[in-house]
């Protein structure tokens, strides 16, 4: 972006810099993206510069596609860009986020991942599958990438860009617009309301990195058809128990009798 930035105006003259953001026909969020970058460039360059507030998009609906139409789009990507999208749909991360994640932010023994949460989020670490961690391994080996290094190579908006170019060719190559309406963002409202699912509101707010629960909130509405039928419960009235079912995702509902209830969805 700083490239960008640097052959369609002057650099060291904000004013410059944010007229020609401001005349962009992209997003506010793509133009969000730019004055962050700049502000950086400013920060580094000692360049007296107050980034104006931020271009607010109006709210758009949730959506989840399904998983065999997410399975889709990875099968038919190369190998990295397969390998980002398993990232997105597995930890629920912003693409900005994976793009800033470094090599030693990986614990591949424990498989966590420790991200540095945007937008101001709350600190977090995710918990990843024997599959991707395999595959994490196998890309840092192949690629010799060691601890300080950047993860993956580009950022954010080549992502995007390469995405929508894999996922385009592949609505067109089945004749299925659904595929062609499925965003990059949608692989993290999977993610979030899978989880959801699975665990809790407060668990799901903690690993997407939201400060606020109304946030999360966002997700909850699609799964208000799951009752209570859906629910496996244990009980346990000593700390080898609770500590064997809290190792298995259920979660503390009540306190009965000395016992302790856990339940997690099906």
């Amino acid at each position: 972006m700083i490239s960008n930035l640097d052959k369609n105006t002057d650099l060291n003259n904000p004013q410059t810099v944010e007229t020609f953001v401001n005349q962009l026909q992209r997003s506010n969020n793509y133009k969000n993206r730019y004055y962050y970058t700049y502000k950086k460039f400013c920060e580094a360059n000692e360049i007296q510069w107050k980034k104006p507030k931020k271009f607010y998009d109006n709210a758009k609906e949730i959506q989840v596609p399904p998983r065999t139409k997410i399975d889709q789009i990875i099968a038919d990507s190369g190998k990295t860009l397969a390998l980002k999208l398993q990232v997105s749909v597995k930890t629920g991360l912003r693409p900005i986020e994976i793009f800033e994640l470094k090599t030693k932010d990986i614990d591949l023994n424990q498989r966590y991942i420790y991200p540095t949460t945007a937008k101001h989020g709350a600190p977090r670490k995710i918990k990843i599958d024997e599959q991707l961690t395999q595959l994490l391994q196998n890309y840092i080996t192949k690629e010799n990438k060691q601890p300080n290094d950047q993860l993956f190579n580009g950022d954010e908006i080549r992502y995007g860009k390469e995405y929508r170019e894999v996922r385009n060719r592949l609505a067109k190559k089945l004749n299925d617009p659904s595929i062609h309406r499925i965003r990059l963002y949608d692989f993290r409202h999977y993610f979030a309301t899978t989880t959801y699912y699975k665990t809790d509101l407060k668990e799901t707010q903690y690993l997407l990195g939201h400060k606020h629960s109304n946030t999360t909130d966002r997700y909850t509405h699609l799964l208000d058809n799951q009752d209570e039928q859906q629910y496996i419960t244990r009980v346990t009235n000593n700390v080898k128990g609770a500590r064997q079912l809290i190792e298995n995702g259920f979660q503390l509902v009540d306190t009965m009798d000395g016992l302790k209830i856990y339940r997690k969805r099906k």
